[in-house]
């Protein structure tokens, strides 16, 4: 058994609500253990009003999600299927002040219970919601409540931008600034700085180091531009160097893997969970940045390699933010069923099975 694997834990239970994404969907028909945003709100107390007359509840859409540029998604994990021992972690925050506040309020989310955010890397349409989220959850937070600590990896840039094609060479626009390390303090929360992987939410969380470029096609997002200081230039950045992906393991299905952008490629971070804990990979989710012309050519690599090279297949992929509708479609088409259409509101249940766990089978590619 490696470090990293003893380092973490299986969880018996395991609940995903997602709370910012650039897409919504309440319409098509689910898996188990998915559910639409819609049949939520039905059975939340509060959502809005009951119409006496006709016996029904009467929707209220300014307490529904919105979708934005962006991810962020609470992940509860617990070693108890009873959930007696959840964790709850906030993994990325959107792209600004409003959408992730508006949606974990919309999902009457437990905001006043998370006590780790987890920033998968330093763009903003992944940090952006990262203040107002703290400001929220320090105004309702009681004494009781635990602190809040905001994991991060140290090498915050002094800004990124964008330089398109042709070239790739002139930027056209600078990104949002992320906040800054003392900024996230002011707003209350406790700075962690990571740069190596480690486990976390009681080891029911593994939050990686440094994703290993061995993948030869995933060579990094062109037009990436960062901000020198003090040369006061920018320097080509194809190669987000800083990103970090989570995984949990859960009891008889395997690893759930959540890879916010995917900018280090979604092969090359499946490639690092396997090698890390030699366990099968059973979900996987989030943007796999194969949108645009320029990424086009590697969704037929990226999809045979995770339905036919990897074995076994993950059971399910949630294409999110910034996959792409034409990487949707080739996945859809490889998985079926096991394509889902995940958006802002969705929220997953995945149950364990300690018995099943013997049964699965060492994974390889």
């Amino acid at each position: 058994m490696s470090s990293s694997e003893s380092k973490l834990k299986t969880v018996e239970k395991l609940t995903i609500t997602f709370l910012v994404d650039n897409c919504i969907e309440w319409m098509t028909k689910l898996p188990p253990g998915f559910t639409h945003e819609l049949p939520q709100h039905i059975q939340q107390k509060g959502h809005g009003t009951f119409d006496e007359a006709k016996g029904v509840p009467i929707l209220n859409f300014d307490n529904f999600c919105c979708g934005a540029h962006g991810f962020s998604a609470l992940i509860e994990t617990s070693l108890h299927e009873d959930g007696s021992d959840r964790h709850f972690t906030l993994f990325d925050t959107g792209p600004d002040s409003q959408s992730l506040v508006r949606n974990a309020r919309a999902m009457q989310t437990p905001i006043q219970r998370i006590s780790r955010v987890i920033t998968s890397h330093w763009h903003s349409d992944h940090t952006g919601g990262l203040l107002s989220f703290l400001a929220l959850r320090q105004s309702i937070a009681s004494v009781n409540d635990p602190t809040c600590v905001v994991d991060l990896h140290p090498d915050r840039p002094d800004a990124r931008g964008i330089a398109p094609r042709p070239m790739y060479d002139k930027v056209i626009c600078s990104l949002p600034l992320d906040p800054t390390f003392e900024e996230i303090e002011r707003a209350g929360g406790v700075v962690e700085k990571n740069a190596t992987g480690h486990a976390v939410a009681g080891s029911t969380i593994w939050v990686s180091g440094e994703i290993p470029r061995v993948t030869e096609y995933e060579a990094g997002i062109l037009g990436g531009m960062r901000w020198k200081e003090p040369a006061r230039e920018w320097v080509s950045e194809n190669y987000i160097m800083d990103e970090r992906y989570a995984a949990i393991d859960v009891a008889g299905k395997g690893l759930v893997i959540f890879s916010a952008c995917s900018h280090a490629g979604i092969v090359n971070v499946v490639k690092d969970a396997i090698n890390t804990f030699k366990r099968p990979i059973y979900m996987v989710i989030g943007g796999l940045h194969l949108a645009g012309p320029e990424f086009g050519p590697r969704i037929p690599q990226t999809v045979d390699f995770l339905a036919n090279q990897m074995r076994p297949s993950p059971a399910y992929v949630l294409p999110m933010h910034c996959s792409g509708f034409q990487a949707k479609l080739a996945i859809e088409k490889a998985f079926g069923e096991g394509c889902v259409p995940a958006g802002v509101g969705l929220k997953v249940e995945i149950i364990g099975n300690q018995a099943d766990d013997r049964l699965l089978f060492p994974p390889s590619y």
